[in-house]
């Protein structure tokens, strides 16, 4: 038994003492922790208000080069823990509900993987993402949506101008050349003329319904033989209006203005200048697709007028008798057997009233026509497009004295892309023309033509055009067999401007006495467009 104040119960007691001294030297610390208030007894070399995050180092520095961390209670716990220093603010992402609006980020900003960053200027790897993920730069808020133009294929292809939805191509091409028979008559003079050619294409750009048009003029002048000039134009507008998915409407509206051929045996002797005529006209149409089946109608109405014929000695002659309307009633239908071939079906109806009788032999020379075709519309893997058809038509007259006039129909536009430098383009028009000749009940015109492009470089472009072609007077035995070869060869300096130069060969074949010709045609030339 140890006695009260014994050396033995003196050690005990103050071994207790220390123990519990620093016992609450450990809680003092851990609550000094827990407040943030630094210990004087934590060996620690960093702040633990302001604790160490761990970053990427600097390039050029080592593992070895590198300070060493002190752990600290906010770099022991985990990413999802508890961080007992209170310094580090946890941010919550917000996650958009389904069906709410993204949020629109700032003007200048670059979305990267949804956060908006300030833009650079510059595509780093982070903008991009690692996951793959592309930046996109974003509008300000109230900037215009524009649909975006196709994509230019050819680098000289001219780009257009862009006016509001619309997009506009003019142009203007100029040439000089030499004709060795500009009246197209046997063995006829030569003559230096000149040309001058604008153009105006016009077209929208909305997502339903459409709206275009294009404006396209010559002038021929030449030097020695002023009565050969020669001035034409076409335009038209059309429309297209998008009722449903499977019914559109349309319209357009159109005018035309030229000459008869130099040659032609409508024209009159001695004239002092040609005689122009000018057509106008509108259609207005109705189409219904029915899954692979469409049908179409459309009913149209021109105006033919020609100007009073100027003589040499100074008299006139008028033209009235050749003045007449023309109604006209197509109907379509149509059945898509296989993508991008499709057979059809077509009937064309019209009806021609004149003024008055013709001068040449006192008979109204007013007829109706009946024409069934048949064709077929390609878009085979954009390599064949276009359409061609074949038909036959009956044209009768008011007057018994003039022959029924019937003949086999073709038409064609197909162009086929044979290499990615080469194209062809088929083109075939077949039409019946209103004649003046004593007797004859009218011309059935018929042409055919080829066209072979080919670019040596995308900057030189070859084309070689063979024509030929074939007028059957109806009425009178005398059919005019026609041919052409030309060859063009164009230099595309840039999109705006353009060099051509052009040699033609035209040859007439006649059975009628004292009408062949042959023609001969250099011309050189520049485009300029936008």
């Amino acid at each position: 038994m140890c006695k009260r104040g014994s050396p033995l119960l003196s050690g005990w007691s103050r071994a207790v003492t220390v123990a519990l001294g620093f016992a609450a030297v450990a809680l003092a610390g851990e609550a000094s922790a827990q407040t943030g208030t630094r210990s004087l007894f934590q060996p620690s070399l960093t702040d633990p208000n302001n604790a160490q995050r761990f970053s990427k180092p600097p390039e050029g520095t080592t593992r070895a080069t590198q300070p060493a961390a002190t752990p600290s209670a906010s770099a022991s716990a985990g990413e999802t823990g508890f961080d007992s220093t209170g310094s580090i603010a946890k941010k919550r992402k917000l996650k958009r509900k389904p069906g709410s609006p993204f949020p629109v980020p700032r003007a200048g900003a670059v979305t990267v993987l949804g956060a908006p960053q300030q833009s650079t200027g510059q595509t780093s790897a982070q903008q991009i993402g690692v996951r793959g993920a592309y930046a996109n730069v974003s509008k300000p808020p109230d900037a215009p949506v524009r649909r975006p133009l196709p994509p230019s294929i050819d680098p000289f292809e001219p780009v257009g101008v862009r006016v509001g939805e619309f997009l506009l191509r003019p142009s203007v091409e100029l040439g000089y050349g030499i004709d060795s028979n500009p009246n197209r008559t046997p063995n006829g003079p030569r003559s230096g003329f000149y040309q001058v050619l604008p153009e105006l294409q016009a077209k929208s750009f909305w997502s339903r319904h459409e709206l275009g048009g294009s404006l396209r003029g010559s002038y021929t002048g030449y030097d020695s033989l002023p009565s050969a000039n020669r001035p034409t134009a076409d335009g038209k507008v059309f429309g297209r209006l998008d009722a449903t998915h499977d019914l559109r409407f349309d319209g357009e509206g159109r005018f035309s203005m030229g000459t008869d051929n130099p040659g032609s045996p409508n024209l009159q002797a001695g004239l002092a200048k040609l005689p122009i005529f000018t057509i106008w006209g509108v259609t207005a149409g109705v189409a219904q697709r029915f899954n692979r089946l469409d049908l179409s109608v459309k009913g149209s109405v021109d105006r033919t007028e020609f100007q009073d014929s100027e003589l040499v000695d100074g008299t006139s002659v008028s033209n009235q008798d050749r003045n007449y309307y023309q109604y006209r009633v197509q109907s379509r239908a149509s059945y898509e057997f296989t993508p991008g071939l499709k057979p059809f079906v077509e009937l064309d109806l019209d009806q021609r009233k004149h003024d008055a009788a013709c001068t040449c032999d006192a008979i109204d020379r007013s007829s109706s026509a009946f024409t069934p075709k048949a064709g077929v519309t390609f878009e085979l893997a954009r390599r064949l497009t276009g359409e061609v058809s074949v038909g036959y038509t009956t044209r009768d007259y008011v007057s018994p004295a003039l022959d029924t006039l019937r003949g086999w129909v073709i038409d064609s536009s197909l162009v086929w892309a044979a290499t990615g430098l080469t194209t062809v383009t088929l083109l075939a028009n077949s039409r019946v023309d209103e004649t003046v000749v004593a007797g004859v009940s009218g011309t059935l015109r018929q042409d055919v033509g080829l066209q072979v492009d080919h670019a040596f470089r995308r900057w030189l472009i070859g084309t070689v055009k063979v024509g030929y072609g074939m007028d059957d007077y109806v009425g009178w035995d005398r059919q005019d067999k026609r041919t052409s070869l030309s060859a063009i060869i164009t230099y595309k300096m840039s999109r705006e401007f353009w060099l051509k130069g052009e040699f033609r060969q035209e040859w007439l074949r006649s059975n009628a006495l004292g009408v062949n010709y042959d023609a001969s045609i250099f011309l050189v030339g520049v485009k300029m467009q936008r």
